[in-house]
């Protein structure tokens, strides 16, 4: 049957052809992009998670692995302890640097005390490689070698005797590190874990070895002291700002994380030869004592007594004149012949 109304079907047919065609290559041209910008998101994770560490990397989900399924994105490799420990002091290093300096006001101490950190953490890297916050725990390790007493009474090199460490040019900064620095170092420290790294008060008190009140008592006095000495009145929420710009130009030392890691080893092989010395020292002492020593018991001499009835020995007196001559005569004659064998007859 043809005429207007058949002509109106069919184009109406037609038109609702093309409009489903339109919409399937629209549906396929979306998909794709949504599969490319998919695609895009997963290739650029890797190239986020290169800045971000490997212990905060977000774990994957189901609806990652709904888009890997539908475009797979190779794996990147898993990271060797060599390149995890690269990746940690390349991304603690700078932050651990500025705070030891702000605990401490020397550079020179404070890259020491960080690099001795990282030291100790390769050496214990299995430890620290489960850990839950491995940049804490190298943390804690600087922050406790930058406090330890004992720098007091170690010799300063003479090249860094007369050395003065370069003070801020801003008066504020200036008097917040001269403040800083009259603390007390627990007082110090806390106030640098709160304000400065931004750790709530119970994690605080954890990592100071102190009770929840205990910190929160030395939080209010480090802050009073602090904002009293500052020459512009200084609410306590700004310190985080302060403190986080004090230190902005002290960078880590030239010290590479390879050539720590070599120094970590043979500080490490200098430990044991000096257990293994020790350990052969104290063997040979001990068995030298278990030969020497009396094996069996000996009783002491008791002490003299006088006998009962015998008249004590009298001193001799002067010689007589015939002992006299008897004397000389015993004197003059040889020592050993066969007059002192066979008597004279008289």
């Amino acid at each position: 049957m043809t005429g207007p109304g058949a002509g109106t079907q069919a184009g109406d047919e037609a038109a609702t052809g093309a409009e489903t065609e339109t919409g399937a290559e629209a549906g396929t041209e979306t998909g794709a992009g949504a599969g490319a910008e998919a695609g895009d998101g997963a290739s650029g994770e890797p190239s986020l998670q290169s800045g971000t560490e490997w212990y905060q990397q977000p774990l994957g989900t189901d609806g990652d692995a709904d888009n890997a399924a539908a475009d797979p994105v190779p794996a990147p490799p898993p990271l060797t302890p060599g390149q995890a420990f690269d990746a940690l002091y390349a991304y603690c290093s700078p932050t651990l640097v500025q705070q030891t300096y702000l605990l401490t006001g020397q550079r020179r101490l404070a890259r020491e005390a960080v690099e001795r950190a990282f030291q100790l953490a390769w050496q214990r890297w299995p430890e620290v490689a489960v850990d839950r916050d491995p940049a804490g725990w190298v943390r804690a390790a600087a922050h406790e070698y930058a406090l330890s007493p004992w720098h007091r009474l170690r010799p300063r090199p003479r090249r860094h005797r007369h050395e003065h460490e370069p003070q801020p040019a801003d008066p504020t900064a200036r008097a917040l590190l001269t403040a800083l620095l009259e603390l007390p170092p627990p007082y110090r420290r806390t106030l640098l874990l709160y304000d400065g790294v931004g750790l709530d008060l119970p994690d605080t008190a954890a990592e100071t070895e102190a009770s929840t009140p205990a910190a929160a008592g030395r939080l209010l006095y480090a802050r009073a002291s602090v904002t009293a000495r500052l020459p512009d009145p200084v609410a306590p929420d700004d310190l985080n700002r302060l403190l986080a710009a004090l230190p902005s130009d002290i960078r880590p030392g030239p010290t590479k994380p390879v050539a720590l890691r070599a120094r970590a080893d043979l500080r490490g092989r200098r430990w044991i030869h000096a257990a293994i010395a020790f350990t052969t020292l104290l063997l040979t002492t001990t068995a030298l004592t278990l030969h020497t020593a009396p094996d069996h018991y000996e009783p002491p001499v008791p002490p003299g007594a006088p006998v009962q009835g015998i008249p004590p020995r009298a001193a001799p007196g002067p010689l007589s004149a015939s002992q006299q001559r008897l004397r000389a005569k015993l004197r003059s004659d040889t020592a050993a012949g066969p007059e002192r064998l066979h008597p004279e007859v008289r």
